[in-house]
Protein backbone atom coordinates (compact mmCIF):
# COMPACT_ATOMS: atom_id res chain seq x y z
CA UNK A 1 0.00 0.00 0.00
CA UNK A 2 2.58 2.77 1.09
CA UNK A 3 4.95 2.36 -2.32
CA UNK A 4 1.39 2.70 -4.10
CA UNK A 5 0.89 5.58 -2.38
CA UNK A 6 4.49 6.83 -3.07
CA UNK A 7 4.70 6.47 -6.95
CA UNK A 8 0.79 8.00 -6.77
CA UNK A 9 2.02 10.92 -5.03
CA UNK A 10 5.19 11.31 -6.82
CA UNK A 11 3.98 11.04 -10.50
CA UNK A 12 0.36 12.79 -9.70
CA UNK A 13 0.16 15.06 -6.77
CA UNK A 14 3.96 16.49 -6.98
CA UNK A 15 3.75 17.63 -10.70
CA UNK A 16 0.10 18.82 -9.93
CA UNK A 17 1.14 20.94 -6.96
CA UNK A 18 4.06 22.20 -9.39
CA UNK A 19 2.24 22.97 -11.88
CA UNK A 20 -0.29 25.32 -9.52
CA UNK A 21 3.09 26.56 -7.87
CA UNK A 22 4.08 27.48 -11.69
CA UNK A 23 0.68 29.04 -12.75
CA UNK A 24 1.15 31.59 -9.69
CA UNK A 25 4.40 33.50 -11.12
CA UNK A 26 5.81 35.37 -13.94
CA UNK A 27 8.75 33.31 -15.34
CA UNK A 28 10.90 33.26 -17.97
CA UNK A 29 11.25 29.48 -19.50
CA UNK A 30 10.53 27.10 -17.10
CA UNK A 31 12.12 29.48 -14.62
CA UNK A 32 9.88 30.96 -11.68
CA UNK A 33 10.54 35.35 -11.82
CA UNK A 34 7.92 36.74 -9.37
CA UNK A 35 5.21 36.18 -7.85
CA UNK A 36 2.13 37.26 -10.02
CA UNK A 37 -1.04 35.55 -7.75
CA UNK A 38 -4.02 35.45 -10.20
CA UNK A 39 -2.19 37.61 -13.41
CA UNK A 40 -1.76 34.50 -15.91
CA UNK A 41 -5.20 33.30 -15.64
CA UNK A 42 -6.42 36.47 -16.26
CA UNK A 43 -4.13 37.06 -19.14
CA UNK A 44 -5.21 33.49 -20.30
CA UNK A 45 -8.88 34.21 -19.93
CA UNK A 46 -8.18 37.49 -22.17
CA UNK A 47 -7.00 35.14 -24.74
CA UNK A 48 -9.33 34.83 -27.76
CA UNK A 49 -6.76 31.88 -28.58
CA UNK A 50 -7.62 29.97 -25.26
CA UNK A 51 -11.76 31.22 -25.75
CA UNK A 52 -11.44 29.39 -29.24
CA UNK A 53 -9.82 26.61 -27.79
CA UNK A 54 -12.47 26.07 -24.96
CA UNK A 55 -15.12 25.99 -27.19
CA UNK A 56 -13.34 23.42 -29.32
CA UNK A 57 -12.53 21.27 -26.74
CA UNK A 58 -16.14 20.91 -26.03
CA UNK A 59 -17.45 20.29 -29.52
CA UNK A 60 -14.77 17.26 -29.43
CA UNK A 61 -16.37 16.31 -26.33
CA UNK A 62 -19.84 16.61 -28.24
CA UNK A 63 -19.15 14.83 -30.93
CA UNK A 64 -17.24 12.15 -28.42
CA UNK A 65 -20.56 11.48 -26.75
CA UNK A 66 -22.49 11.48 -30.17
CA UNK A 67 -20.30 9.15 -32.37
CA UNK A 68 -17.65 7.83 -30.35
CA UNK A 69 -19.44 7.07 -26.99
CA UNK A 70 -22.52 4.65 -28.95
CA UNK A 71 -19.77 2.80 -31.26
CA UNK A 72 -18.92 0.63 -29.03
CA UNK A 73 -21.73 0.04 -27.09
CA UNK A 74 -23.53 -0.89 -30.62
CA UNK A 75 -20.11 -3.14 -31.65
CA UNK A 76 -20.18 -5.37 -28.30
CA UNK A 77 -24.43 -5.51 -29.26
CA UNK A 78 -23.81 -6.67 -32.55
CA UNK A 79 -20.94 -9.03 -31.29
CA UNK A 80 -22.59 -10.57 -29.19
CA UNK A 81 -25.45 -11.78 -31.08
CA UNK A 82 -23.18 -13.11 -33.64
CA UNK A 83 -22.81 -17.17 -33.77
CA UNK A 84 -20.31 -18.03 -35.56
CA UNK A 85 -16.69 -16.33 -35.71
CA UNK A 86 -17.29 -14.66 -32.91
CA UNK A 87 -13.05 -14.70 -31.45
CA UNK A 88 -12.37 -13.23 -35.20
CA UNK A 89 -14.47 -10.61 -35.19
CA UNK A 90 -13.93 -9.29 -31.52
CA UNK A 91 -9.87 -9.34 -32.40
CA UNK A 92 -10.72 -7.48 -35.83
CA UNK A 93 -12.97 -5.70 -33.15
CA UNK A 94 -9.57 -4.57 -30.75
CA UNK A 95 -6.75 -4.79 -33.03
CA UNK A 96 -7.04 -1.01 -33.96
CA UNK A 97 -6.61 -0.14 -30.06
CA UNK A 98 -3.33 -2.02 -30.25
CA UNK A 99 -1.88 0.22 -33.23
CA UNK A 100 0.41 2.83 -31.76
CA UNK A 101 -1.86 6.52 -31.21
CA UNK A 102 0.90 8.62 -33.09
CA UNK A 103 0.81 5.79 -35.96
CA UNK A 104 -3.30 5.84 -36.15
CA UNK A 105 -3.29 9.23 -36.62
CA UNK A 106 -0.51 9.67 -39.53
CA UNK A 107 -2.66 7.09 -41.06
CA UNK A 108 -6.18 8.72 -41.00
CA UNK A 109 -4.34 11.97 -41.88
CA UNK A 110 -3.39 9.82 -44.95
CA UNK A 111 -7.31 8.93 -45.63
CA UNK A 112 -8.64 12.16 -45.24
CA UNK A 113 -5.58 14.67 -46.94
CA UNK A 114 -7.28 17.61 -48.56
CA UNK A 115 -5.06 16.55 -51.41
CA UNK A 116 -6.94 14.94 -54.55
CA UNK A 117 -4.72 11.93 -54.45
CA UNK A 118 -5.76 11.08 -50.54
CA UNK A 119 -8.10 7.34 -50.07
CA UNK A 120 -11.02 9.27 -49.75
CA UNK A 121 -10.63 11.82 -52.34
CA UNK A 122 -10.05 9.19 -55.10
CA UNK A 123 -13.09 7.60 -54.27
CA UNK A 124 -14.63 11.23 -54.49
CA UNK A 125 -13.30 11.67 -58.23
CA UNK A 126 -14.08 8.23 -59.06
CA UNK A 127 -17.62 9.27 -58.57
CA UNK A 128 -17.28 11.96 -60.51
CA UNK A 129 -17.60 14.51 -57.89
CA UNK A 130 -14.80 17.56 -57.08
CA UNK A 131 -12.64 16.25 -54.39
CA UNK A 132 -13.06 17.71 -50.54
CA UNK A 133 -10.99 19.78 -48.57
CA UNK A 134 -11.55 17.02 -45.31
CA UNK A 135 -9.55 17.25 -42.66
CA UNK A 136 -8.17 20.99 -43.79
CA UNK A 137 -12.04 22.28 -43.64
CA UNK A 138 -12.56 23.82 -40.27
CA UNK A 139 -16.38 22.96 -39.85
CA UNK A 140 -15.17 18.79 -40.72
CA UNK A 141 -11.72 18.61 -38.95
CA UNK A 142 -13.11 17.88 -35.63
CA UNK A 143 -15.84 15.81 -36.56
CA UNK A 144 -13.03 13.45 -38.45
CA UNK A 145 -10.19 13.84 -35.76
CA UNK A 146 -13.34 11.99 -33.41
CA UNK A 147 -13.86 9.47 -36.17
CA UNK A 148 -9.85 8.62 -35.98
CA UNK A 149 -9.70 8.57 -32.36
CA UNK A 150 -12.99 6.70 -32.05
CA UNK A 151 -11.11 3.56 -34.53
CA UNK A 152 -8.64 3.72 -32.64
CA UNK A 153 -10.00 3.19 -29.20
CA UNK A 154 -13.70 1.80 -29.25
CA UNK A 155 -12.43 -1.88 -29.58
CA UNK A 156 -10.91 -2.15 -25.68
CA UNK A 157 -14.55 -0.01 -24.25
CA UNK A 158 -16.59 -2.43 -26.37
CA UNK A 159 -14.97 -5.57 -25.37
CA UNK A 160 -15.82 -3.98 -21.49
CA UNK A 161 -19.35 -3.83 -22.89
CA UNK A 162 -19.34 -7.51 -23.78
CA UNK A 163 -17.78 -8.49 -20.83
CA UNK A 164 -21.06 -7.20 -19.35
CA UNK A 165 -23.07 -8.83 -21.77
CA UNK A 166 -22.44 -12.18 -21.42
CA UNK A 167 -22.68 -12.06 -17.97
CA UNK A 168 -26.54 -11.48 -18.17
CA UNK A 169 -28.23 -14.36 -17.28
CA UNK A 170 -29.67 -16.25 -20.08
CA UNK A 171 -33.12 -17.17 -18.72
CA UNK A 172 -34.15 -12.64 -18.78
CA UNK A 173 -33.67 -13.08 -22.13
CA UNK A 174 -35.85 -16.75 -22.39
CA UNK A 175 -38.04 -15.22 -20.49
CA UNK A 176 -38.34 -12.27 -22.39
CA UNK A 177 -39.00 -14.35 -25.66
CA UNK A 178 -41.75 -16.60 -23.72
CA UNK A 179 -43.20 -13.06 -23.70
CA UNK A 180 -42.79 -12.75 -27.27
CA UNK A 181 -40.47 -9.47 -26.89
CA UNK A 182 -38.48 -8.63 -29.95
CA UNK A 183 -35.00 -8.04 -30.38
CA UNK A 184 -35.48 -3.84 -29.67
CA UNK A 185 -37.99 -4.69 -27.08
CA UNK A 186 -35.42 -6.88 -25.33
CA UNK A 187 -32.92 -4.30 -25.78
CA UNK A 188 -34.42 -1.96 -24.38
CA UNK A 189 -35.90 -4.04 -21.03
CA UNK A 190 -33.16 -6.46 -20.51
CA UNK A 191 -29.96 -5.51 -22.19
CA UNK A 192 -29.74 -1.99 -21.57
CA UNK A 193 -30.72 -2.07 -18.07
CA UNK A 194 -27.83 -4.14 -17.17
CA UNK A 195 -25.35 -2.08 -19.48
CA UNK A 196 -26.11 0.95 -17.35
CA UNK A 197 -23.54 1.05 -14.63
CA UNK A 198 -20.86 0.23 -17.16
CA UNK A 199 -22.34 2.99 -19.58
CA UNK A 200 -22.38 5.55 -16.90
CA UNK A 201 -18.92 4.70 -15.44
CA UNK A 202 -17.56 4.84 -19.45
CA UNK A 203 -18.80 7.92 -19.90
CA UNK A 204 -17.53 9.79 -17.28
CA UNK A 205 -14.19 8.10 -18.19
CA UNK A 206 -14.89 9.50 -21.92
CA UNK A 207 -15.37 13.22 -21.52
CA UNK A 208 -12.45 13.49 -19.28
CA UNK A 209 -10.36 11.62 -21.70
CA UNK A 210 -11.17 13.89 -24.76
CA UNK A 211 -10.85 17.29 -22.31
CA UNK A 212 -7.49 15.83 -22.81
CA UNK A 213 -7.51 15.42 -26.74
CA UNK A 214 -3.73 16.69 -27.73
CA UNK A 215 -1.27 14.24 -30.42
CA UNK A 216 -4.39 13.97 -32.76
CA UNK A 217 -5.15 17.28 -34.01
CA UNK A 218 -0.98 18.07 -33.48
CA UNK A 219 -0.11 15.23 -35.89
CA UNK A 220 -3.34 15.25 -38.51
CA UNK A 221 -3.38 18.91 -38.37
CA UNK A 222 0.50 19.75 -38.43
CA UNK A 223 0.41 21.15 -34.98
CA UNK A 224 -3.70 22.07 -34.89
CA UNK A 225 -5.14 25.32 -36.56
CA UNK A 226 -7.36 27.77 -34.65
CA UNK A 227 -10.79 25.78 -35.28
CA UNK A 228 -9.10 22.33 -34.00
CA UNK A 229 -6.68 23.83 -31.19
CA UNK A 230 -7.73 21.65 -27.99
CA UNK A 231 -7.02 23.20 -24.37
CA UNK A 232 -4.28 20.42 -23.94
CA UNK A 233 -2.56 21.57 -27.24
CA UNK A 234 -2.79 24.98 -26.41
CA UNK A 235 -1.02 24.36 -23.19
CA UNK A 236 1.27 22.88 -25.04
CA UNK A 237 2.08 25.41 -27.64
CA UNK A 238 2.20 27.96 -24.70
CA UNK A 239 5.13 26.32 -22.92
CA UNK A 240 7.18 24.80 -25.66
CA UNK A 241 6.47 27.61 -29.09
CA UNK A 242 5.48 30.77 -26.98
CA UNK A 243 7.67 30.18 -24.16
CA UNK A 244 4.78 31.23 -21.65
CA UNK A 245 5.33 28.41 -18.99
CA UNK A 246 2.91 30.18 -16.84
CA UNK A 247 0.23 29.96 -19.34
CA UNK A 248 0.77 26.92 -20.09
CA UNK A 249 0.25 26.45 -16.25
CA UNK A 250 -2.82 28.02 -15.55
CA UNK A 251 -4.16 26.19 -18.83
CA UNK A 252 -3.39 23.19 -17.46
CA UNK A 253 -5.07 24.24 -13.93
CA UNK A 254 -8.41 25.92 -15.67
CA UNK A 255 -8.40 22.10 -17.65
CA UNK A 256 -8.43 19.99 -14.40
CA UNK A 257 -10.81 22.11 -12.61
CA UNK A 258 -13.62 21.87 -15.53
CA UNK A 259 -12.67 18.01 -15.36
CA UNK A 260 -13.40 18.24 -12.02
CA UNK A 261 -16.86 20.13 -11.92
CA UNK A 262 -18.01 18.12 -14.50
CA UNK A 263 -17.13 14.85 -12.75
CA UNK A 264 -19.11 16.39 -9.56
CA UNK A 265 -21.91 18.03 -11.16
CA UNK A 266 -22.16 14.22 -13.19
CA UNK A 267 -22.15 11.94 -9.68
CA UNK A 268 -24.38 14.85 -8.10
CA UNK A 269 -27.26 14.61 -11.26
CA UNK A 270 -26.67 10.41 -11.02
CA UNK A 271 -26.87 10.14 -7.35
CA UNK A 272 -30.44 12.69 -7.23
CA UNK A 273 -31.71 10.27 -10.37
CA UNK A 274 -30.52 6.65 -8.88
CA UNK A 275 -33.83 5.02 -7.45
CA UNK A 276 -31.52 4.66 -3.97
CA UNK A 277 -32.22 8.67 -3.44
CA UNK A 278 -36.07 8.29 -3.82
Amino acid sequence: MLPSLVLFSFFVWVPLLSNISLSLYTTKGFEKIQFSGLENYLAVFKDDLFVGALLNTCEYAFWSVIIGFLAPVIMAIILNEIVHFKGFFRVCAYLPNMVPGIAAAILWTFLFDPSAGSMVNSIIVALGKEPSLLIDDSDLSIILIIIAMTWKGAGATMLIYLASLQSIDSTYYEAARLDGANFMQRLRYVTIPHLLPNISTLFVLQIISVFQVFYEPMVMLDGGTDASISLMLLSYNYAFKDSKSGYSAATGVILAAIIIAFTLLYNFVQKKLSPQSE
